[in-house]
């Protein structure tokens, strides 16, 4: 799917009140209440550490960072993470539970422990299906602030992370990553009413605000240095733990703008009918799931159950929870080993 497919009509999400579900979702995030899933049998939650139509802007320092990750193999070449994870019999996975679509508890559930679904959560399960085999138990979620994604890996309460985290040369420094599984691009999310047209000049003099450790923030001191984000706009001291905070931040007057990744930001859209995105997305990158390093044969595990996944489950799963706010999808990102 290319970026700037990240755009168009968005549907409306739950009409009155959708607000207030959002805020109620980033207070409970506050509190990092326990996730809960039907098919886990424990959790744990971690506290946290104008420009031309077109123009891009690469948010990485290095190039194709989405190509580096190691070739597949499968499920009979197990190596010491993986067995360790057999051995053990769950996997350990640490996702968002306030992301609209990718990982999230449904406030219209019945249940009063809403299960964890979304985009995100359906790779997961697929990938513990496949290592630990399918089977009650066999996943643990911790839900993660954004922040805290590389540091949840590198201290070892993870096997991974599966929340919408972006593939960069920074961050191929401190974790490994599979091969891309999804395609976005930075956006602007505003306010219908606002007369916010995009990353240009109408961001003069505006707070934007972004998650604190998010690709956006790299993205828009880059769109400044190169001249198309405007000199008076006010965005880097704007930063929060979690890029739903954000959200938050827009609906109370605090903030006029947000930059995050634009199927988040159609997500947001979805959730609350008052905002919109605003202009073309302005760079491409690709969501990986991410591991620890050194850790090769989990990440060449990982990547041979995502070459069966882009056959078999990722177009279902794009179709219940994506379609509705990202439109017609043209399948996942092609893929190339280093």
């Amino acid at each position: 799917m290319n970026a700037r497919r990240l755009r168009a009509s968005l549907r409306g999400w739950g009409g009155v009140g959708a607000m207030a579900v959002v805020c109620a979702l980033a207070a409970v995030f506050a509190l990092l209440l326990p996730v809960t899933q039907s098919r886990q049998t424990d959790t744990e939650a971690l506290g946290g550490p104008g420009t031309a139509k077109g123009d891009q802007i690469r948010a990485a320092k290095c190039p194709d960072p989405e190509k580096q990750s190691l070739s597949p193999s499968s499920g009979d070449q197990n190596g010491t993470t993986v067995q360790k994870i057999k051995e053990r019999g769950f996997l350990i996975v640490g996702v968002d539970q306030n992301s609209y679509r990718f990982g999230y508890r449904d406030p219209n559930s019945e249940s009063d422990d809403a299960e964890l679904e979304g985009f995100d959560i359906d790779l997961a399960h697929e990938i513990a299906d496949k290592i630990v085999g399918d089977r009650p138990g066999n996943i643990r979620f911790r839900a993660i602030p954004t922040d805290q994604r590389v540091p949840a890996i590198q201290d070892g309460k993870v096997d991974m992370v599966v929340r919408t985290m972006t593939i960069n040369c920074e961050r191929l420094k401190q974790v490994a990553f599979s091969s891309p599984y999804f395609e976005t691009g930075q956006q602007v999310l505003a306010p219908k009413k606002s007369d916010i047209t995009g990353l240009d000049k109408s961001l003069a003099d505006k707070r934007i605000c972004t998650a604190k450790s998010s690709t956006a923030w790299d993205a828009l001191d880059a769109a400044r240095t190169a001249g198309t984000l405007p000199a008076s706009a006010d965005f880097k001291d704007r930063t929060v733990p979690n890029q739903l905070d954000c959200l938050v931040r827009l609906q109370l007057g605090e903030a006029d703008a947000v930059v995050t990744d634009g199927a988040l930001a159609a997500s947001q859209a979805a959730q609350d009918p008052t905002v919109g995105l605003k202009g073309e997305p302005f760079t491409d990158e690709f969501y990986g799931v991410a591991m620890r390093k050194g850790a090769d044969d989990l990440v060449r595990r990982v990547n041979g159950i995502l070459v069966d996944y882009r056959k078999d489950g990722w177009q279902k799963s794009y179709d219940k929870w994506l379609a509705e706010s990202l439109g017609e999808s043209s399948g996942p990102p092609p893929v190339q080993y280093k």
